[in-house]
């Protein structure tokens, strides 16, 4: 087949009503399928003090014995529906934040929390997309929202650490280890709103989040019913033997969502675009999405924020993405 684009939340009082938005991982210098090992300083999050009602959003820090640290952000959720849980990983340049700054990635230097309170409050504008998105899929994206309204999610926000320092896709045992057998039952355990199915949790994250989220979701398919990522950051030649770990994965657990989102100027889109080719190949279903705009900090507050989301909300309550 050919791949196509294809709480109850009575959030406790110690939740704080949260914060702002940025990424990290830096443009190449060339066209060279090497990752950078260094981020340049983010431009300033916008401020979304004025703009983020407390009530539609929270955010609740937990700590894993000062080795790890997650951020959790939830819509404060009144009604009787349970929320799917989704992973969502940050880019390089937070990795080097320390844990407890890693962990905000997501909620204050990409503006999660805005996208996801935004998202609650359509329709969108070209401001809620850091002015990337051109007119008409800004519509498009709408008239979906007026169709299907966004319900909400789970977000869990942990600090990635930086793998990308060795180039191999044999890395994340560890971190996926910690993923599955400490973040996500730390995570049900504090939100009993959460689902707690496999076809109810999803990975995701941008970059190098982006690369992690599709390790760890190849190592443990069984856990996850939906695997995402923004402008992943792949080589070339891994786009072989990464195409086999799906199919390997699938052939192990069931099948599971995919999808593969990247940019016209992302500077990864050369090597997503042979990780298509190859699923395709394979006979692969999944979802190889362009959009506009860049790999910056912009792109993650704006349009990779909410796409995330969207799908993800989408997705994981067994819907069209």
């Amino acid at each position: 087949m050919l791949s196509r684009r294809s709480l109850l939340l009575a959030c406790p009082p110690a939740l704080a009503a949260c914060a702002r938005g940025a990424d990290a991982t830096p443009s190449r210098a060339s066209a060279s399928a090497s990752a950078p090992s260094a981020a340049p300083a983010p431009p300033p999050a916008p401020s979304a003090s004025a703009e983020l009602p407390a009530d539609l959003v929270a955010t609740r820090l937990l700590p894993f014995g000062g080795r790890q640290a997650a951020v959790v952000v939830a819509p404060t959720w009144t009604g009787a529906d349970r929320l799917p849980l989704l992973v969502a990983l940050h880019g390089l340049g937070e990795s080097k934040k320390g844990v407890e700054g890693g962990a905000w990635g997501w909620p204050r230097d990409y503006a999660l929390t805005l996208a996801m309170a935004r998202l609650r409050q359509p329709p969108l504008t070209a401001a809620d997309f850091q002015g990337i998105y051109d007119a008409r899929r800004i519509e498009r994206i709408n008239a979906s929202l007026a169709e299907r309204p966004f319900r909400g999610l789970l977000v869990a926000c942990p600090f990635t650490p930086d793998l990308l320092r060795e180039k191999t896709l044999d890395n994340a045992g560890p971190f996926a280890s910690f993923v599955v057998r400490e973040l996500l039952p730390a995570v049900r355990g504090a939100f009993p709103a959460a689902l707690g199915t496999r076809a109810a949790t999803g990975i995701d994250g941008v970059s190098l989040g982006g690369r992690v989220a599709l390790l760890v979701g190849l190592l443990h398919p069984d856990t996850f019913g939906a695997i995402g990522s923004l402008q992943a950051a792949l080589q070339v030649t891994e786009a072989r033997p990464l195409a086999r770990r799906v199919l390997t994965a699938r052939e192990k657990a069931g099948d599971f969502r995919l999808r593969l989102l990247t940019s016209e100027k992302d500077f990864y889109r050369g090597e997503i675009l042979a990780f298509h080719r190859e699923l395709e190949r394979l006979q692969q279903v999944h979802e190889h999405v362009v959009v506009p705009g860049p790999h910056d900090y912009p792109f993650n507050r704006g349009p990779g924020a909410i796409e995330m989301l969207l799908w993800h909300d989408r997705v994981l309550r067994g819907e069209p993405g």
